[in-house]
């Protein structure tokens, strides 16, 4: 599994674990949380927190331990609401949040696996699309369907979405 640490300042799983990539998220976020707190970085920690906190959440919720797949979920879903916010906090002029949030969103893609490219989505798109032979825009929901399971957790809904409307419309 390739995994993002692309930011600044925010290190991937390989460096913080010594390569252990096989273990479960939580796992490597509990590991990473002690790191931070030995290192005293206060803001890594307190993501790491939260993290850690819609784990249990979920965990409570489902009174199951999540698997890696649902920790995986989890943390997309976590990303989301970050991206949202950076474009609500950049709308209202408020950049020291957006800054703080992208530092956020920059932790915790370093726990999801590397993101598809818009390219690499197109590619899957026009497969799915010719599997089920979707001419129209109005087939996109089959298409989306069958898509979805093959980039879940690699790919944003509304970007897959967006390139399988622009494909039916050619």
């Amino acid at each position: 599994m390739k995994w993002r640490g692309e930011h600044p300042g925010v290190d991937s799983p390989h460096h913080l674990n010594m390569g252990k990539v096989d273990m479960h998220p939580k796992e490597t976020i509990t590991g990473d949380l002690k790191t931070a707190m030995k290192a005293g970085d206060t803001q890594r920690r307190e993501v790491l927190r939260l993290l850690l906190a819609a784990f249990k959440q979920a965990e409570v919720d489902r009174q199951v331990e999540l698997s890696e797949s649902d920790a995986i979920d989890i943390l997309s879903s976590e990303a989301k609401k970050r991206r949202e916010a950076i474009e609500e906090m950049d709308r209202a002029g408020r950049a020291d949040l957006a800054d703080k949030e992208r530092y956020e969103l920059g932790v915790i893609e370093a726990y999801l696996p590397q993101q598809l490219s818009r390219e690499e989505i197109e590619a899957l798109a026009r497969e799915v699309i010719q599997q089920v032979g979707a001419t129209s825009p109005k087939d996109t929901g089959q298409v989306m369907k069958a898509l979805m399971p093959q980039v879940k957790g690699q790919a944003d809904g509304k970007l897959v979405s967006a390139v399988v409307q622009d494909l039916l419309r050619q």
